[in-house]
C-alpha cells in the first residue's frame, strides 16, 4: 500500500502539472494549422498524396492524444484544489509519489491501470 502524499510532494507535483499544461497548450497552438486537409486537386503524385494523407492522420491522432492529456492535467490540477489529488479514482487508495512524478496526471494507481488496460 502506498502512503498519502505530503504537502511538499503535492506542491512539487502541482508545479509539474502546471508546466506540463503550459507545454501541451503551446504544442497544440503550434500544430493547430498543420491539421488542414490535403488538397486533392494539387498536382502531385499518387504516392505523395497518400503519404500526405497518412501524415495528416498521424498528426491528427497525435493532437487528439495531446488534447486528452491536457484534459487529464486540468482535471488533476482541479483535484488538487479539491484536496482529492493522489487517490485512485477506482479503488480510492493513494497513488504512489514515484508514479505521479512520472505521470502527474495519472488518475489510477498502477494496479487499477493494469486492470483497465487488460479489459480494453
Amino acid at each position: 500500500m502506498q502512503e498519502e502524499l505530503t504537502e511538499e510532494q503535492i506542491l512539487t507535483l502541482k508545479q509539474n502539472l502546471s508546466e506540463l499544461e503550459s507545454q501541451l497548450r503551446a504544442i497544440l497552438e503550434q500544430t493547430e494549422s498543420q491539421g488542414k486537409p490535403v488538397d486533392l486537386d494539387e498536382p502531385i503524385g499518387r504516392l505523395s498524396r497518400m503519404d500526405a494523407i497518412q501524415q495528416q492522420k498521424m498528426q491528427s491522432a497525435g493532437r487528439e492524444a495531446q488534447k486528452i492529456q491536457l484534459a487529464q492535467v486540468r482535471r488533476a490540477l482541479s483535484s488538487i484544489e479539491d484536496d482529492e489529488y493522489g487517490f485512485c479514482r477506482r479503488c480510492e487508495e493513494p497513488i504512489g509519489f514515484r508514479r505521479l512524478c512520472i505521470q502527474p496526471e495519472a488518475p489510477f494507481c498502477v494496479r487499477c491501470q493494469d486492470a483497465r488496460e487488460k479489459n480494453l
